[in-house]
């Protein structure tokens, strides 16, 4: 698999579509420029959906890629290693935060165990059936996954972005429930940006004291030496510092851009997994959008990268989508607002 072939797959998008949504924005009898930024989600929304006018929302979903990095075990987290299944029982339970935005938003929520490290009989089969491996590798001396494990954890991601397209999902609020996954993506982002570890390195989801920064960046540090010579070819990036939930979240972004779904991101996993698939395919970007800002530093670095302004920055640093979550009501006005308001009646000539 080479991830580059991606660039051939993801059309460019309809200037006739983008020049349509303005013009109808135009015939508004809403003033252009009154609506402030839901202006520009209309349009992005209609350049996403080659559709002008926007198609309402009818069918999001919260999609949440779980996986374990065996980085954690350098107490780089405020969490223990290995205890990411207790985020997923935390959300299958309805007990934290994405589960109660989903049930008040009425959105479905579904989580894929890329990477867990776990007995499968803790979870239900519908989400562990698609494990590639449990865990994954500890980047800073060992590679993340195999060169097979990466190429089946993006297929897995491709696989479940085709799933979602041809069941109606329309909008896609992406996130990731893994522990140690902060530190795999902020290697990731500052081998593709060029910056040293110190630039990358932040607090994490549950904030970590300053011993424990120190440790992450070191670890970020020696993996970031062995990130960099293998910059050349994304999908041995992802094998070599990636890990399973990464390399299926950028497998979905890339193929999700191919099926034309738009992506809200959460927070600096899914970022920086868009940095790669950005790499990859320099169109794919154009079905994104930014949901929020978090903080960590490495998501600001790969926003400013992409040209991705984010919607909304609340310092909601929990994970597992719920910060992108709640920048999904605005999207949804826009839609409607693009798709609903009337236009100005024509004037009558005499």
């Amino acid at each position: 698999m080479n991830l580059d072939d991606f660039s051939d797959l993801i059309e460019r998008p309809d200037s006739g579509v983008r020049r349509d949504a303005e013009e109808r924005r135009e015939r508004m009898a809403v003033p252009p420029g009154a609506l402030g930024r839901l202006d520009e989600l209309g349009e992005w929304l209609a350049v996403a959906q080659a559709s002008a006018p926007v198609r309402p929302l009818a069918q999001p979903r919260v999609v949440l890629f779980a996986g374990d990095h065996g980085v954690a075990g350098l107490d780089v987290s405020a969490r223990a290693a290995g205890s990411a299944h207790e985020l997923v029982r935390s959300v299958l339970e309805g007990a934290s935060p994405v589960s109660v935005l989903a049930r008040r938003l009425d959105v479905p929520v579904r989580i894929i165990d890329a990477g867990l490290d776990c007995d499968p009989e803790l979870l239900p089969e519908d989400v562990v059936r698609h494990r590639v491996r449990r865990g994954s590798g500890r980047i800073d001396i060992e590679n993340a996954l195999t060169l097979e494990e990466a190429e089946q954890a993006v297929r897995l991601g491709m696989k479940i972005a085709d799933e979602e397209a041809d069941s109606g999902t329309d909008l896609v609020v992406l996130g990731d429930l893994s522990v140690g996954g902060t530190t795999a993506a902020a290697t990731l982002i500052a081998a593709l940006c060029g910056t040293d570890a110190s630039v990358v390195t932040g607090r994490g989801g549950a904030p970590i004291d300053d011993l424990a920064w120190m440790r992450k960046c070191a670890a970020v540090r020696d993996a970031l030496r062995r990130a960099r010579p293998v910059l050349g070819d994304l999908l041995e990036l992802l094998a070599t510092v990636g890990g399973a939930d990464l390399a299926a979240i950028t497998g979905f972004l890339l193929q999700s851009s191919v099926r034309r779904m738009p992506v809200i991101l959460d927070g600096v996993v899914s970022s920086a997994c868009a940095l790669v698939a950005q790499r990859a395919a320099f169109r794919s970007p154009d079905a994104w959008l930014a949901g929020q800002l978090t903080g960590e530093p490495a998501q600001a670095k790969a926003l400013d990268r992409m040209a991705l302004n984010p919607l909304l920055d609340h310092g909601v640093t929990v994970g597992e989508g719920a910060g992108a979550l709640l920048a999904l009501p605005l999207v949804q006005a826009a839609a409607a607002l693009a798709a609903e308001l009337p236009e100005r009646a024509e004037e009558k000539t005499v």
